[in-house]
């Protein structure tokens, strides 16, 4: 079945820029869910507004740059550029109201209820507002800057993502009107404590703070009015990767620029003077279609800070996360190593302790004077890194420590380059990949002469080395001794870090060579194995489904009769349930307390079934354009827990979203999945 790439609408496939709106939607129906803890609504009301600013940085910019080039090539799903603007916008607008209407309406009144109030200037007592401005005198006022617009002074750069205030004062003397910005400085808290003697009960929004001083910035002018206003810029970086040039400086050139990006977006809360609207719509240059209108405050993912008091209460249960059983210490501490001689360790994150299992195991590497390499693949990683403070000890106490860090992962650029030049300080070897590639699998390869010889220890998994995430993403990994993988993953790095040109491995498809064929091939032989009768079944678990090639290989296998599952977090351009199409293809999405990140795959094969993790999407930047390793996992107790995670997931009653032909998502279901494996994270499924 050939793929449609121009004319017509295709109905085939699902727009992946709404598809991912649907997502978000998800996300905000959580945040509309009653039955949930307060304060974890009012996480997701963050959450939602962090990701709808990261799409409009990176793909609505992506669509507007393929516009203004005059680009006509549509999408996979028969749209034009400016057909798929307009249908974003209108929905975006939705949800951006139902969004506000949640927290003003809904979410709001429940927080006082608990005790937790936002409240505006003029409902301050006398003594709060007192306090107000000594505070503003002393921490506020001197970060201000009010910028004059006028013919001796242009128009203001407006960075991305920053609160602004647009003020109009008129001069007293001559009547004449004038515009100025004031920039809301994001150093100083959002949410400003009104109260000093209970600091967690009481909030005046800082811009409010601000406005309420306004004629102590613009003493002898009137001031008229005022307006917040929040523009959002282009935030995509290209590089233009030169294979005589140095990466480094290349990406550091391009992340200057990255400040000046066009605006993609203006939002503005309502209500806007029609004349301050028009000077902003001009001077930032965005069309009209680009603005925002928002009843309420701006910038809503400021609300994590409501997240953060201590009112555990309000939010839902804290958990530990459970040390592995195989890896657990009991009276007499085991190594790692030891008990990957045993056999291979499948970990589930946040369910099992990333701190107990994969930190320890490259702690316990740095430590072993037995070991004589480290050689690891970082993507992002955290601020106070643990696993970057191993690899320093490591390379200190003489070891051969290998670094590839992607500084390309994108808005982590800045942090990993500033990590990587740590580790070369140490005396790391550093390295940044392939030109023209992300390197975006997760993979650690620790080399350790035992009795003279030498053997591998492997970890492969499908989320970053960051045992922040770890907390709140859900991710499986392989901790394991198999001299094969052993011998693949050393076949990869001489490949990222030399002139290798390996493509043939015996565990692993590796992209960008064999992941995409890899895949392809075992979809095809579960249709012909339906075709001839035999044992046919195909599942997958991915954050997003978008590459149209494998989406028509699901639906030929669907054709044949083969029964197929998959698990979307995200983006879903698949359509399922289509007569003579799609009939035996079901898609659901899990989004809860803990983002689904893995990435597992399952081929009945007859019988002989197969399983692989690793950290491919099936998109086309994942199958294409980056460095991805998907492992064949072997050891039959892994397989049997990957098939229980599975199946719980799809069981009936679970709580999550099914898709449908007219894509459409559609809650249903009240148990939850994550509860359940968080209940029995500390046993062993065989």
């Amino acid at each position: 079945m050939a793929s449609t790439r121009s004319g017509a609408h295709d109905a085939r496939y699902i727009n992946r820029e709404l598809s991912w709106l649907e997502f978000n939607a998800r996300v905000l129906e959580l945040a509309e869910d009653d039955s949930l803890p307060l304060l974890e609504r009012v996480k997701y009301l963050a959450i939602f507004a962090s990701n709808l600013d990261e799409f409009f940085m990176v793909r609505i910019a992506g669509l507007k740059r393929r516009q203004s080039t005059g680009l006509t090539v549509r999408s996979p799903d028969g749209l034009t550029i400016r057909e798929q603007l307009a249908r974003v916008t209108g929905r975006t607008r939705d949800l951006v109201h139902r969004h506000a209407d949640v927290f003003t309406k809904d979410i709001t009144p429940q927080l006082e209820d608990a005790g937790i109030r936002i409240v505006h200037w003029d409902e301050l007592a006398d003594t709060e507002a007192k306090r107000l401005r000594e505070y503003f005198r002393d921490q506020v006022f001197p970060v201000l800057t009010p910028l004059a617009v006028d013919p001796a002074h242009p128009f203001p750069y407006i960075s991305g993502l920053s609160l602004n205030l647009a003020v109009s004062v008129r001069d007293p003397d001559t009547g004449a009107p004038r515009f100025a910005r004031l920039k809301v400085p994001n150093n100083v808290p959002r949410f400003v404590p009104v109260a000093a003697v209970d600091p967690a009960a009481t909030f005046l929004p800082l811009e409010d703070l601000i406005a309420a001083h306004l004629p102590q910035l613009f003493p002898g002018l009137d001031v008229l009015d005022h307006h917040l206003f929040r523009v959002t810029r282009n935030a995509d970086l290209e590089v233009e990767e030169d294979r005589d040039e140095d990466l480094l400086q290349a990406l550091e050139r391009e992340l200057a620029r990255r400040r000046f990006g066009p605006a993609v977006r203006l939002e503005v809360a309502e209500p806007m003077d029609p004349r301050i609207l028009e000077v902003l719509v001009s001077e930032l240059e965005v069309d009209p279609e680009d603005v925002v209108h928002v009843p309420g405050l701006l910038d809503l993912a400021a609300l994590w800070a409501l997240y953060d008091l201590d009112r555990p209460e309000l939010k839902d249960e804290p958990f530990v996360p459970a040390t592995h059983p195989r890896l657990s210490e009991g009276e007499t501490p085991k190594s790692v190593f030891a008990t990957l001689r045993e056999g291979d360790v499948l970990l589930h994150h946040p369910y099992h302790s990333f701190a107990t299992s994969v930190q320890r195991f490259i702690e316990q590497a740095a430590a072993d004077p037995d070991v004589l390499a480290i050689k690891q693949t970082l993507y992002r990683t955290s601020g106070d890194s643990p696993i970057v403070t191993a690899l320093i000890e490591a390379a200190e106490a003489g070891k051969q420590v290998v670094v590839l860090v992607e500084i390309k992962a994108r808005f982590d650029e800045e942090a990993n380059i500033s990590w990587a030049r740590s580790l070369e300080r140490a005396g790391c070897h550093v390295v940044y990949g392939l030109v023209g590639l992300k390197t975006h699998c997760k993979t650690a390869l620790v080399v350790r002469r035992e009795s003279g010889v030498i053997r591998r220890y492997c970890h492969i998994g499908t989320g970053n080395y960051n045992p922040k995430t770890a907390r709140i993403y859900e991710d499986v990994g392989i901790l394991t001794a198999d001299p094969r993988v052993g011998a693949d993953l050393t076949d990869l790095f001489n490949t990222l870090t030399g002139y290798s040109r390996q493509t043939a491995y015996r565990t692993l498809m590796v992209a960008p060579h064999s992941v995409r064929a890899g895949l392809l091939e075992k979809i095809r032989r579960e249709a012909r194995h339906a075709a001839e009768g035999r044992q046919a079944g195909i599942r997958i678990k991915v954050n997003s489904l978008v590459d149209e090639q494998l989406i028509d290989a699901l639906y030929e296998a669907s054709g044949a009769g083969v029964r197929v599952e998959l698990l979307i977090r995200g983006i879903c351009a698949l359509r399922p349930g289509v007569p003579g199409l799609s009939e035996n293809i079901r898609v659901r999405s899990i989004v809860g307390r803990f983002l689904e990140h893995s990435r597992v795959m399952n081929f009945c094969n007859d019988g002989d079934s197969e399983w692989w993790i690793g950290s491919a999407d099936l998109m086309h930047r994942n199958l294409d354009r980056r460095v991805e390793v998907l492992l064949r996992v072997c050891d039959d107790v892994a397989q049997r827990q990957l098939q229980h995670a599975f199946d719980a997931a799809m069981a009936d009653g679970v709580r999550c979203w099914e898709l449908g032909s007219d894509a459409t998502w559609t809650r249903t279901g009240e148990r939850d999945y994550q509860a359940g494996l968080l209940a029995a994270a500390g046993e062993l499924v065989g």
